[in-house]
């Protein structure tokens, strides 16, 4: 028996299982492919049995592995449990918090916020995981969250703090040169997408410029602000990204519209601990002030002074 049966190769087990592969479990457990081969290779001589069949494909359970996963499972939701009530005992707002939030929020908007918040309260270290992909409260993947979705299911504690508009965008070279631009047509002018993989979308014929064709894709909205700045055609941009962005305008004939909400999310173990409440109080009233950038407000991307 290579090791003790214990919560470390279970940890190891359950991100294997979930992310079908042992890079993949590396990956997630910021650890060496080795670290977690020799984990799970050390609960299978604990059990005395093979807990994955290995395939070209990836692994996946055996009959044994399967009969694992409710028992790991559990000892996992116990684990977290109890770190989240002694993280919640915590009354001094100092240490390190992670953050997770989407591109379209870390690029441009959120670090002069976080930077107000760092000076307003100097011994809290942010540690900021930026991705589309949304971490799991439950499994303090993350502390905190800010999303934007138009709604969230999670069973987590939420504040649903604004709704932002978006709006479309090009360079002013751009319009300059399609005088016969109009709403209802487009015929002069190209999109800029953002993973589309058809030739017309629905929301492309539902846009004011249906006839305007699509022509380049793009997946992240920085991207798409920086292309059509530069005369690549025209794009759907928050009101925050592209009013902000000296190298466009609102093309003439449209209006702002509403489109997803931004929130604030954390786990309800973490309310009392005094580094989360901060950073949760803080921002919330820092990103409610940017309502009239957020709603298409300040056309000129000049936010309104206190």
């Amino acid at each position: 028996m290579a090791t003790n049966f214990d919560w470390d190769t279970l940890r190891i087990f359950l991100a294997v299982k979930r992310a079908g592969s042992l890079r993949g479990a590396a990956d997630t457990l910021s650890v060496s492919h080795a670290t977690v081969a020799r984990g799970l290779r050390s609960l299978e001589d604990t059990l005395g049995t093979r807990l994955f069949d290995r395939s070209r494909t990836g692994l996946s359970l055996t009959v044994s592995g399967e009969k694992l996963v409710e028992a790991a499972e559990r000892m996992e939701a116990e684990t977290l449990g109890i770190r989240r009530q002694l993280a919640g005992q915590d009354s001094r707002p100092s240490g390190r918090i992670r953050v997770s939030l989407p591109p379209i929020l870390a690029f441009k908007f959120i670090t002069p916020l976080l930077a107000a918040f760092s000076r307003t309260y100097p011994e809290i270290h942010v540690d900021l995981n930026i991705s589309n992909t949304f971490l799991n409260l439950n499994r303090l993947e993350t502390d905190i969250s800010i999303r934007v979705s138009r709604e969230v299911e999670d069973d987590v504690v939420g504040r649903r703090l604004i709704q932002y508009r978006k709006g479309i965008y090009a360079s002013p070279d751009y319009i300059a040169a399609r005088p016969g631009l109009t709403v209802g047509d487009g015929s002069q002018a190209n999109w800029i997408g953002w993973g589309d993989s058809i030739d017309k979308p629905a929301w492309l014929s539902a846009s004011p410029f249906p006839k305007a064709g699509l022509r380049h894709s793009f997946p992240e909205a920085v991207m798409q602000a920086d292309a059509a700045a530069c005369g690549m055609g025209l794009t759907y941009l928050p009101c925050f990204i592209g009013d902000a962005d000296p190298g466009l305008m609102r093309v003439p004939g449209t209006e702002p519209v509403d489109d997803r909400s931004i929130w604030l999310l954390l786990h309800s173990d973490l309310r009392k601990t005094a580094r989360v409440r901060v950073f949760v109080d803080f921002m919330a009233e820092e990103i409610l002030r940017q309502r009239p950038l957020l709603r298409g407000e300040c056309p000129l991307g000049h936010p309104q002074a206190d």
